[in-house]
């Protein structure tokens, strides 16, 4: 699954794969699923609002980070990479990835029980 979002001024490709949640965790040493959850828990679909208590911002840059990379495997390290942004918009940026993340780890396929 791949999205294009425009941040601070330029389109910006995402992209989620089978290996996005073994590149999170080659690269940041965690497990992505959990941190997943994390975010999903803070995460309010309904309004598409952020509860900031429960939101960890170190690791929302991380999971961006990882699939900017899995779109565009060039790009630098996270923090060179978010330092080529002058603007980083997250309350824009979060609701439109966060199908992207959920994408990852939902099933799409019915189970077939004998």
């Amino acid at each position: 699954m791949e999205k294009i979002i425009t941040i601070d001024g330029r389109d910006i490709k995402f992209k989620s794969t089978g290996a996005t949640l073994l590149r999170y965790k080659a690269q940041f040493r965690r497990d992505a699923l959990q941190d997943i959850f994390k975010i999903e828990k803070a995460f309010n679909k309904e309004t598409n609002e952020i509860e900031i208590d429960k939101f960890d911002l170190e690791v929302f840059y991380n999971l961006i980070w990882t699939l900017a990379k899995t779109a565009n495997n060039d790009i630098g390290d996270p923090i060179t990479w978010l330092d080529t942004f002058s603007e980083f918009p997250l309350m824009d940026i979060i609701p439109q990835t966060m199908d992207l993340l959920m994408a990852t780890i939902k099933p799409t396929v019915n189970s077939k029980k004998k």
